[in-house]
């Protein structure tokens, strides 16, 4: 990978970790569903004009820009109102690696290989850890914030499995995937926001919109979605996969340390060794094939 290709692979997954205390910052004094409608609005309206419509059924688009852009957002804002914590929120959507092996799986009729099945096990571990040290001020993991972050990690996880299927099938540019997928979750979470979040608070909430849900909005849609998604799949198109995906354990790295710096966050010890316990298995998740090849050979070698 040159220098370049190193350097928008480290601004990528940099962006995408300080995502999560740009949306923290851009929650307050705008209610989450608001927030989501304008930043897929700002990705979808402009962008629309110079990226060509893909080619596939509308069906496919809907479910695409349903799950991995609705469904997820829409569960991981809400969980960031009521209280998760930034860092910890960038760690455990993680999760949706797992979960797209159980979908792949179920509806795909993917294999399951050994060290998928050892990282699964290591990261519930710490989730479960997670889990049994809420109730702590400064992340504020109770069990319903719990439930919306992995709801929200379920949901990407039916968005990959969805891209996958629109890939195989379809050949379909990512950006205008992207783009043009926006569209659904824009006009779901605006409708969403004026049922739900009423009226009297989107108006009020528009009429008193600030600089930092501003900053929040264009961060989200130009940074976070476009240039994010966009390098990412530049990245995905000149180099191999295992290269490129480790990349994004850096994610929750980098959201840890932002929430630390920027929002003052912190974990108590037992939440650090959860932490550690689920990093842990997404790290065995991306290497453990590698690994386990080569302990292979290597006792194959020692057997000749």
């Amino acid at each position: 990978m040159s220098f370049r290709d190193r350097l928008l692979a480290l601004t990528i997954v940099l962006v995408w970790g300080v995502n999560f205390v740009v949306i923290k910052v851009g929650l307050q004094g705008m209610p989450p569903l608001l927030l989501a409608g304008l930043r897929f609005a700002l990705v979808a309206i402009p962008a629309a004009f110079f990226v060509p419509r893909p080619k596939l059924p509308f069906k496919w688009l809907a479910c695409y820009g349903l799950t991995i852009s609705f469904g997820q957002f829409a569960l991981l804002f809400w969980a960031l109102k009521v209280g998760l914590a930034a860092g910890l929120a960038s760690l455990l959507l993680q999760a949706q690696a797992f979960i797209t092996l159980a979908f792949g799986a179920l509806l795909l009729r993917e294999k399951i290989q050994r060290h998928n099945l050892i990282a699964v096990v290591i990261a519930g571990i710490g989730i479960v850890i997670l889990a049994a040290a809420q109730g702590h001020a400064a992340t504020s993991l109770t069990g319903f914030t719990l439930v919306l972050i992995l709801g929200a990690a379920a949901c990407w996880a039916l968005g990959n499995i969805t891209n996958k299927v629109i890939m195989q099938n379809y050949a379909v540019p990512t950006m205008s995937l992207i783009v043009w997928s926006a569209f659904i979750p824009m006009l779901a979470f605006l409708a969403a926001s004026w049922w739900i979040e009423g009226e009297t608070v989107v108006i009020s909430a528009l009429r008193g919109i600030e600089w930092h849900n501003l900053f929040s909005i264009v961060y989200l849609s130009f940074l976070a979605t476009i240039v994010g998604y966009g390098g990412w799949s530049y990245l995905l198109s000149r180099y191999p996969t295992s290269l490129v995906a480790p990349l994004s354990l850096l994610v929750p790295v980098f959201g840890l340390l932002s929430a630390w710096v920027l929002l003052g966050e912190s974990l108590s010890g037992l939440q650090i060794f959860g932490v550690v316990v689920v990093a842990i298995g997404l790290v065995i998740n991306v290497f453990g094939k590698i690994w386990f090849s080569r302990k292979v050979v290597a006792d194959k070698a020692v057997t000749e």
